[in-house]
């Protein structure tokens, strides 16, 4: 895929997979739209970006708050956008009677509906103009295969995974395509927190896995889940008993909460 002179769109910009998608992509020459709440890092992001004739405008918003999306969606639509990868995402990694109800509420207006609010109204917006448009919408392992001690984060994932492989499949033929992609865990500041330490192990390089995402983008997938080891795990997954595996996920993150717990402070 040319991105050279191209605009793409990307939430969750300003650290993480989102911010290494930025950056790959402007050194390829492509436009950016980068959006995530904080600002200060937007903008010194695309100061950073903004060489060798590559635009880079910065949207601070907040994809949890319905008034942020739909200025957003105002300002997008003016752009003659060639792919958006829709990679804005919260998390939450321990017992689920930990969170608080309205840090759940915002995981799903930031994970699931923010998200499906762009989708839709760009594939109507694209339909109208005939114009061609990638969408990319990074979910994770943890909507295939379910996440004890990250039951929230899995349940909006597995939605979007489903919503986007079908819509990927309604739209084939068409001017518009939707390609799902799915990493496992990513050294990234989402995971940085002690609570992830014993789990560092398993976790992928951000710009391997962004360099994947690029080419499942350009490849139009309906549906990519990131890694060899995870597509493996999958495999194995559909044949091995749902109980055993969901154990051994779940004897795994609980020893990481009790080793974080029991780690002593500075």
């Amino acid at each position: 895929m040319n991105v050279k002179g191209q605009w793409v769109w990307i939430t969750g910009a300003s650290s993480g997979l989102g911010l290494e998608l930025a950056k790959q992509l402007a050194q390829q020459g492509a436009n950016l739209v980068i959006t995530a709440r904080r600002a200060d890092r937007l903008e010194a992001l695309a100061k950073e970006l903004s060489v060798g004739g590559v635009e880079v405008r910065a949207l601070a918003a907040d994809m949890s708050r319905h008034a942020d999306v739909e200025r957003l969606l105002v300002e997008v639509k003016k752009l003659p956008l060639v792919a958006v990868v829709l990679n804005a995402g919260v998390t939450h990694f321990g017992h689920h009677h930990e969170m608080e109800w309205a840090s759940f509420e915002a995981m799903l207006h930031t994970n699931v509906i923010g998200t499906t609010r762009v989708t839709s109204e760009l594939v109507r917006h694209y339909q109208a103009t005939g114009a061609s448009l990638r969408i990319m919408l990074v979910t994770s392992m943890a909507g295939l295969m379910p996440v004890p001690f990250q039951a929230a984060y899995s349940g909006t994932k597995a939605f979007l995974t489903a919503f986007g492989t079908a819509l990927a499949h309604e739209l084939k033929g068409t001017n518009i395509s939707v390609t799902v992609f799915a990493p496992g865990g990513i050294a990234t500041e989402m995971t940085s927190g002690d609570r992830f330490e014993s789990l560092r192990g398993w976790l992928a390089p951000v710009g391997d896995v962004a360099q994947e995402a690029r080419s499942a983008l350009a490849a139009r997938q309906p549906l990519h889940v990131q890694g060899f080891v995870n597509r493996l795990g999958l495999f194995a997954f559909r044949f091995l008993p749902r109980n055993l595996v969901m154990g051994q996920l779940g004897r795994q993150y609980r020893k990481a909460l009790s080793d974080a717990a029991s780690k002593p402070r500075s």
